[in-house]
């Protein structure tokens, strides 16, 4: 077959200059005795490995990758990167190794679990959330069949999707009535739409916020049918000016919780309990987007924790609608929630639109079992991971950066420094503004090259800070680290139990050698704990991996 058969002479020698060593450099017989040694694709192909591929892929696909795996190795060759004594055998193996790798991740789903190494607790674009284990199994026992999603079992009759969550919602919060649907956006955007179309929504300019992907509050009063009439300043916003803005044509008063921003020196702005008094004394709807939407009082929960507004607070000061998204504070699932009026709620939920930004049973039995969390006392503190990891004690944060450290430190050798440093966590998804959190970080950074005197020692290993993070995206789970002022930081905050092993055997695959960072290909790995269903008791894990408190996620 075209491309499967290699002429062992054919090195790509023509006019290439030799690069200047300065640990010693490589005769040209030396180079054309060891590329001599290169094996041929036919010969990879013959491989046990090669066969063994060839059930999930097409022999010529195969050829193709052994082909250009047998260039990277022709360049390190030219490169001094590989052993002058290295028998064709090694090589052979060498190529296998780096084959099976490329087909892990070509093999690997698009959509992932990822290790999160940032200390950004609900980052977005790695999904915010995780789940407790509790919904998951939820999940899993829900979809794995048929379900009563829409069936009432009492009277047999077709039921409501939404009768799963409004009890427990109203349970929690006090409101009268709950709508659920797939995220907040949607959420404010239907109570405009439905309340508020063709009329007038008051709003702050300083709380005319922006959320992720351009999201901003004028676009969205503006796609729904309103119109919207901004009041006071950036930094000011006093009743008089809502008072001056209302016309006949008014509909609402919206208050945005500016849960991704904060404005701080000379300021004003208006309570939720005065603008209700000005709404029902005019007639009008008083709707706050809670956006990131608290069910506890996190400063209760110790830690430093800032005060944020909870969902009950703004029902007990008489918001006829209150919206908030369900995979931020509350710590599950996608989803946009409203509470309210009943007499407002049912008429939200009777909007065509609100078929179109309907949730999945997927998303309601999570959303289910996380709300029935809160119901039990310290259950939802100790179970939801969300609030685990915002709560996490300095000395649990210690303890985990000396596992991770310790696992770490032998796979770096020499060639890299390992220390423990101070590192601050933030609580990200547009999640509590400028609340710091103190916490810990394993550093890695470039130790001095040693002094070599022969070629065959040339280092075979990542030497930038940059390349590493890069290489560790590419490991099966990836890691997510960040580089900061030259090092590598993992903040050991956002860290599962597991993710300590898991840094450190990609950390291991990556430092092997450029090759695999070359191919962008890491090395396979025992899989990921499957978060969805029990650990087996074969893994266990050391005890400095995880808190007692965080057992559960194990």
């Amino acid at each position: 077959m075209t491309g499967e058969h290699n002429d062992h002479n054919h090195n790509g020698y023509n006019g290439h200059k030799e690069p200047d060593n300065r640990r010693g450099r490589r005769t040209h017989g030396e180079h054309s005795e060891l590329l001599s040694r290169v094996p041929s694709v036919a010969l990879v192909l013959e491989h046990p490995a090669s066969r063994s591929l060839m059930q999930t892929m097409s022999r010529r696909d195969i050829a193709g990758a052994i082909r250009d795996l047998l260039d990277d190795l022709r360049k390190e060759i030219l490169d001094g990167k590989v052993g002058h004594d290295t028998p064709r055998e090694e090589m052979v193996n060498m190529i296998i190794s780096r084959l099976e790798r490329a087909a892990a991740r070509r093999s690997a789903r698009n959509l992932r679990r990822v290790v999160n190494a940032t200390g950004v607790i609900l980052h977005t674009n790695l999904g915010r959330a995780p789940l407790p284990r509790r919904a998951l199994d939820a999940v899993v026992e829900v979809c794995s069949g048929y379900s009563n999603l829409e069936f009432d079992l009492e009277s047999g009759e077709r039921g409501s999707r939404q009768q799963h969550l409004s009890s427990l919602l109203c349970e929690l919060t006090g409101a009268e009535a709950a709508l659920v649907v797939n995220n907040n956006a949607a959420a404010v955007f239907l109570c405009l739409n439905t309340l508020a179309s063709g009329r007038e929504v008051v709003v702050s300019r300083g709380q005319q916020v922006e959320i992720g992907g351009s999201f901003r509050i004028p676009d969205v009063v503006a796609s729904s049918g309103a119109r919207m009439v901004e009041v006071g300043t950036t930094n000011k916003t006093h009743l008089r000016d809502y008072e001056a803005a209302i016309t006949g044509d008014t509909a609402m008063l919206l208050k945005i919780h500016t849960s991704n921003f904060k404005i701080i020196g000379f300021t004003a702005e208006v309570s939720l309990s005065e603008l209700v008094e000005l709404g029902r004394r005019r007639g009008l709807i008083i709707m706050e987007d809670l956006g990131s939407g608290s069910i506890l009082d996190l400063s209760q929960l110790g830690q430093g924790l800032p005060h944020e507004p909870t969902v009950r607070d703004s029902i007990q000061a008489g918001a006829d609608l209150v919206t908030f998204s369900g995979d931020k504070l509350l710590g599950g699932p996608q989803a946009g929630i409203i509470l309210g009026r009943r007499e407002l709620v049912t008429r939200i939920s009777k909007n065509p639109l609100a078929r179109a930004v309907r949730v999945d049973k997927m998303t309601l039995a999570a959303l289910e079992e996380v709300l029935r969390l809160y119901l039990e006392p310290g259950t939802a503190a100790r179970e939801i991971p969300t609030l685990g990891l915002l709560t996490r004690t300095p000395p649990e944060l210690e303890e985990i950066a000396e596992h991770l450290a310790s696992l770490v430190t032998p796979v770096a050798g020499d060639g890299w420094k390992v220390e423990i440093v101070d590192d601050e966590s933030e609580a990200g998804g547009g999640s509590l503004p400028g609340a710091s959190l103190p916490g810990k970080a394993v550093a890695l950074s470039p130790a001095p090259l040693p002094s070599l005197s022969a070629p065959s020692d040339e280092l075979k290993r990542i030497v930038n800070v940059n390349d590493l993070q890069v290489a560790l995206r590419g490991s099966i789970p990836p890691v997510i680290a960040r580089v900061h002022k030259g090092r590598l930081l993992f903040n050991v905050r956002t860290l599962l139990p597991g993710d300590c092993e898991i840094i450190a055997r990609a950390l291991s695959e990556a430092l092997a050698g450029p090759s695999e960072l070359a191919a962008g290909l890491s090395a396979p790995s025992a899989p990921a704990a499957d978060l969805s269903t029990p650990a087996p008791a074969s893994s266990a894990r050391s005890p400095r991996a995880c808190s007692p408190r965080e057992a559960h996620l194990l």
